[in-house]
């Protein structure tokens, strides 16, 4: 279940293939969107990561998606280094509370979020970090244009967003929204 906003990009633009948006409208050459965002108010939850936070083998923590049979590390940032060795949190998001993006490669040799497109309302999502295990529940999974960077934005609820490219439509990226089960 889930919706394909197909349709979200701009009239007449282009893209050219792996540009990602930043939150300014500029285009970068990441791998996977990474935009400038807000580290958060009093009023949206957010979690800086720290040097405390880092486990022994460089990661984050652990994502677990048991539908989709995914059990992958996740690293600080979206670059390629990051993503050769797993998930990439994205620098300027969250790592515990609020909204924690993550993004992945859907192909090739770290093919990890390939199959992330296929999840459907209700699957769960497992985030392990040295603050603690938390459970969600996925709410949406959506095409979205490769302009599209709202799904990065601060909440005040906890949530995860997961984004990977559509394969062979450089102009789209999946994403996936799940929230946390109370």
């Amino acid at each position: 279940m889930g919706s394909a906003n197909i349709n979200a990009g701009v009239a007449g633009g282009s893209v050219i293939p792996s540009q990602y948006p930043t939150a300014d409208g500029n285009v970068t050459m990441t791998q996977i969107p990474n935009p400038d965002i807000a580290q958060g108010s009093a009023m949206n939850g957010y979690t800086e990561v720290t040097n405390d936070l880092y486990y022994s083998n460089g990661s984050l923590g652990t994502l677990k998606i048991p539908t989709i049979g995914l059990t992958v590390k996740v690293y600080q940032g979206t670059d390629s280094a990051a993503l050769a060795k797993g998930a990439g949190h994205f620098k300027d998001t969250s790592i515990w509370d609020g909204n924690v993006c993550v993004a992945g490669h859907n192909r090739g040799v770290t093919n990890h979020f390939g199959k992330i497109h296929t999840l459907k309302m209700g699957d769960t999502i497992t985030l392990t970090t040295r603050l603690g295990k938390r459970t969600y529940a996925v709410t949406g999974v959506e095409k979205v244009s490769v302009n599209d960077s709202s799904g990065t934005a601060a909440t005040t609820d906890n949530r995860v967003t997961l984004y990977t490219c559509v394969m062979n439509q450089p102009e789209y990226r999946w994403c996936v929204t799940a929230v946390e089960l109370t």
